[in-house]
């Protein structure tokens, strides 16, 4: 008998019997049938309060769009994954357009090219993986091609959700989207761009990570 049967077994002698799990009530974590539209709203609002910045735009749009802001706040350089759909779709598009930022492949591991990503990359944009309406966050799936590093090192993070992937909590878009099948080393949510209390209890933005988060939404 092995240390866990040996541990279960002393259990079950103590409380007179076989233990079973109690029936798990899920109903409280379930909401009304939002639209997509109230979905929406409602995620906007809940990631606008602590300082993310949404803006709605199309398919055909958006590269438009993420320049505008880009050129705004003076972003001289982003980086980008050079085989995911967004990487592709801004690589196609900075050869027929001037007003996009130098872009920077993440095309090497890490150790060779880590200065360059903590001092001269300005924006990193990354892909979604859908998101969450009651909490405003954004639901970020890291890989080899679209690391964390993208969305946590540079000082602002720009974000590209679909808004047919806007779930209304955190539990019908692990449902929704089979988690428990198959996840990431790291699952990350993110709820507005850095921000710390740590320093005599005042909130500040920026400290430990991005300064700026921008959330395209495609419609």
């Amino acid at each position: 008998m092995s240390s866990k049967d040996t541990i279960l077994q002393r259990l079950r002698n103590r409380s007179g019997g076989e233990i079973t799990a109690p029936d798990c009530d899920f109903s409280v974590l379930r909401r009304p049938d939002w639209s997509t539209g109230e979905k929406l709203d409602l995620f906007q609002k809940m990631i606008e309060s602590v300082h993310g910045e949404v803006h709605r735009t199309t398919e055909s749009e958006w590269v438009g769009v993420l320049a505008g802001l880009l050129q705004s706040r003076g972003a001289r350089t982003m980086l980008v994954s050079p085989v995911q759909k967004i990487g592709l779709a801004l690589k196609e598009a900075a050869n027929s357009r001037d007003d996009l930022p130098d872009l920077l492949l993440y095309d090497e591991a890490i150790e060779q090219w880590q200065e360059e990503l903590f001092t001269t990359v300005d924006v990193g944009i990354t892909s979604t993986r859908g998101a969450i309406a009651e909490t405003g966050s954004l639901i970020l799936w890291p890989s080899a091609d679209e690391p964390r590093l993208m969305s946590l090192v540079p000082p602002f993070h720009v974000a590209v959700l679909y808004a047919s992937e806007l779930y209304a909590t955190f539990h019908e878009a692990m449902q929704a989207q089979r988690w428990h099948e198959s996840m990431p080393t790291n699952a990350l949510l993110v709820s507005g761009p850095s921000k710390t209390a740590d320093i005599e209890q005042t909130l500040v933005y920026g400290v430990h990570g991005p300064k700026e988060l921008i959330v395209l939404v495609i419609e």
